[in-house]
């Protein structure tokens, strides 16, 4: 039977849209769909029960697994290839066998969803009970199931005006700003491409703020887009406690300090810049504040916070 075929069939047999042919077990979709009752303990889902939800649960396969850092990992999980999502947009990640529902931001670009049918989650050990599986029970081949949510994005049409972008995470807040980040350097890898209909990209900046330059994800791709990039892309990045030894390719960008608003005033452009904020909320709401000082219009200030 082709793939086509095999995904009709499944289709029929299953109360949700599922993946590929080989990807997903009968037995572990059925788990999934069970648990999709009233009786989930729904932490995550009634702290975002105000945010736009996809109606879809996908499921997923698990398909990668690398060490980010000494406290992060990042899945790559093979889709179903109706699965979407807009830059910045987070999922409610459904693990068989759990009561706890997590909700984790995509640090990969619709881009990379188009190329290879995959997405990317990058999740940090805690004792929640869906990261904490993530960091010691999840393995390359398990199954899961998840659904597209989240206010916070960034997706422009061609007919959009052109606006500077903000980027301010701290900790792992990077994860769905870094999405955006790489799905910027998509729409202007088209734009070299197309042949005159551009996206309008002003600059971006990130400023980027973690416990040490160990925990600072991403860090190298970052550098990479901002030498691929010169005059679009730029970034600082704020330590809070010393490093020991510091990366050569990192001391142009460090600074060892919180983020300030020294920082952050060069980049703020109130005709111009839309921020976007990812982090804890106390800094949230202190950025927040400052960019409001600075005359930018608090519908220019977009923020997401995690606890």
């Amino acid at each position: 039977m082709s793939v086509s075929g095999v995904l009709t069939a499944a289709a029929r047999s299953f109360t949700v849209p599922v993946s590929a042919a080989g990807l997903l077990r009968r037995g572990s979709l059925c788990s999934i769909t069970r648990k999709m009752s009233s009786n989930w303990q729904m932490d995550h889902l009634e702290r975002t029960a105000g945010n736009y939800r996809q109606n879809d649960l996908y499921p997923a396969q698990v398909c990668g697994i690398i060490n980010e850092s000494e406290t992060v990992k990042r899945l790559r999980l093979t889709v179903h290839p109706d699965f979407n999502f807009r830059a910045g947009q987070w999922v409610d990640f459904y693990i068989p066998g759990l009561d706890k529902v997590g909700g984790f931001s995509m640090c990969s670009s619709p881009g990379l969803l188009q190329r290879e049918g995959v997405i990317e989650l990058a999740v940090k050990y805690t004792k929640h009970p869906p990261a904490h599986w993530v960091h010691t029970m999840c393995t390359v081949g398990s199954h899961v199931a998840m659904r597209v949510g989240g206010n916070f994005f960034f997706d422009p049409s061609l007919s959009d005006p052109s606006v500077d972008l903000l980027l301010v995470a701290g900790g792992v807040g990077i994860n769905p700003l870094y999405s955006i980040l790489l799905h910027v350097a998509d729409l202007l890898r088209l734009n070299h491409a197309s042949n005159g209909r551009d996206y309008h990209i002003g600059s971006t900046r990130l400023c980027y703020s973690a416990k040490n330059t160990q925990e600072l994800l991403f860090k190298n791709t970052i550098i990479e887009l901002c030498q691929e990039f010169p005059g679009k892309f730029s970034c600082g990045f704020h330590i809070t406690q010393e490093s020991q030894e510091v990366d050569q390719q990192l001391l142009p960008f460090l600074n060892r300090c919180r983020i300030t608003a020294a920082s952050l005033q060069p980049h703020v452009d109130p005709e111009r810049t839309v921020c976007y904020l990812c982090g804890p909320p106390p800094m949230i709401e202190a950025v927040s504040q400052t960019l409001t000082d600075f005359g930018l219009p608090k519908d220019r200030i977009i923020f997401e916070k995690w606890w």
